[in-house]
């Protein structure tokens, strides 16, 4: 990889600031985009027809974005490398009928999102933010970044079975927030993020809204060698592509034998079944197009998809010292150990042999330790949109990721080098 390309600590705080850009897929996409914009990427809109001008483009579609660079002469057939990652975070989202309450207080009524750990939840500060729907067609993004919201937990008094026995909360009855005191009032939700959007509520006529957490991310530890903060399972892998995209981008035409991309879906977390998830056409349509808008033909097309290599790219989990029964005793990814390529012969994750010799070049190219993620055989394995992207597209897979701890809380933890050095890999497999 150029030395031009290599990312050091300060990509590390600049994740934090995409983190607090980003309470929402909805913002994490818009401010990956205007990252990219400021590289020379524009965007095109799916309804109209595409060029097959060379040089950075990308698509927006709710809480989904994918990115492109043609280099310069390149061919019809010309194969791709694509960073893939999701948006999405497990939390709370907020429902159809949002105001509740009882008691003399007022709450909002959610739902929850994915696989979260409730318990993180409670206790903390919460914002609101998504997006609104307008009635004319259009939506406005929301961010309401100041405690406004809490969920309470019950008093060790009201429950002393709590320690001794753990905690157990009912998704439907304690996770929904409190947001003040007095009567509940149909509407009131509604009309105070209206207000805060500028906007008349009478024109707002639907909405995706989730609390997040307020506190910033912050480093930790005796030597600041760790990070704290929200939504890094998987900004945390967006983040890396956009940069790596960009930083690609840049380079000399005539160096970039592929066509990189990024494709950053929503709706992960809850099987990507949507049309802004990874199970839905958008990539593949996405590059289908692009072999088209350069005169290419459907041959062209499947000989670009026979030699694309897709990076899925998502957290995974390092060894946690308290728990070490319940991860595999051969397989132990540390914090700031570089990478982790995740394997799953039940192809829960996609990497095969021949996709580790692929990550494991981009790693010598960037000069970057990694590591192998295995689940322990008498634990289930999760997966990513890997497996969906190898079998959806014909396209050759690897799994991949940064290793970290309170994966699905509220606040994660990883270590504060690894970004920067999956950035680096990342940015070698996009050179080629």
């Amino acid at each position: 990889m150029s030395s031009s390309l290599r990312f050091d600590r300060g990509h590390t705080d600049d994740l934090m600031a995409f983190l607090m850009a980003s309470p929402s897929p909805y913002h994490a996409v818009a401010t990956a985009a205007e990252r990219l914009e400021k590289a020379g990427f524009r965007q095109v809109e799916e309804t109209a027809a595409w060029d097959g001008t060379s040089g950075g483009k990308y698509v927006l579609r709710g809480g989904a974005i994918v990115a492109w660079y043609v280099p310069e002469g390149a061919a019809a057939h010309t194969p791709y490398r694509i960073v893939g990652a999701h948006t999405d975070s497990p939390n709370l989202r907020v429902k159809p009928l949002p105001d509740t309450g009882a008691y003399g207080w007022r709450q909002i009524a959610v739902e929850i999102y994915g696989g979260t750990l409730l318990n993180t939840w409670l206790d903390r500060d919460l914002g609101l933010a998504g997006r609104i729907s307008l009635r004319d067609g259009t939506h406005r993004l929301v961010n309401i970044d100041r405690p406004l919201l809490r969920v309470p937990q019950l008093a060790v008094h009201l429950d002393r079975s709590a320690n001794p026995d753990g905690l157990k909360l009912d998704r439907q009855k304690h996770m929904q927030p409190i947001w003040g005191l007095g009567d509940v009032e149909e509407g009131d939700l509604i009309r105070f993020v209206a207000e805060e959007a500028g906007v008349d509520a009478d024109d707002v006529t639907g909405w995706d809204l989730m609390p997040h957490a307020v506190e910033p991310p912050a480093y930790l530890g005796r030597d600041r060698e760790l990070l704290a903060g929200p939504r890094m399972d998987n900004l945390l892998s967006v983040h890396a592509a956009a940069a790596a995209l960009a930083a690609v981008a840049g380079q000399p035409d005539a160096e970039l034998p592929y066509i990189p991309v990024m494709a950053a879906f929503d709706h992960e977390e809850n099987g990507s079944q949507s049309d802004t998830g990874a199970d839905g056409p958008l990539l593949g349509t996405v590059l289908e197009r692009s072999v088209f808008a350069r005169g290419g033909t459907y041959e062209d097309r499947a000989r670009a998809f026979a030699g694309t290599v897709c990076l899925s790219s998502d957290t995974g989990h390092a060894i946690h010292p308290n728990y070490a029964e319940r991860h595999d005793p051969t397989h132990h990814p540390v914090v700031n150990g570089g990478p982790i390529l995740k394997v799953n012969v039940n192809m829960r994750y996609a990497t095969d042999g021949s996709g580790r010799a692929v990550f494991a070049e981009a790693c010598r190219k960037a000069d970057v330790p990694w590591q192998t993620f295995v689940s322990n055989n008498s634990m289930p394995c999760g997966t990513t949109i890997g497996p969906i992207t190898a079998a959806r597209h014909g396209i050759q897979t690897m799994d991949i990721g940064v290793a970290i701890l309170s994966m699905h809380s509220a606040r994660e933890l990883c270590g504060a080098d690894d970004p920067y050095l999956l950035a680096n890999a990342v940015a070698a497999f996009l050179a080629g």
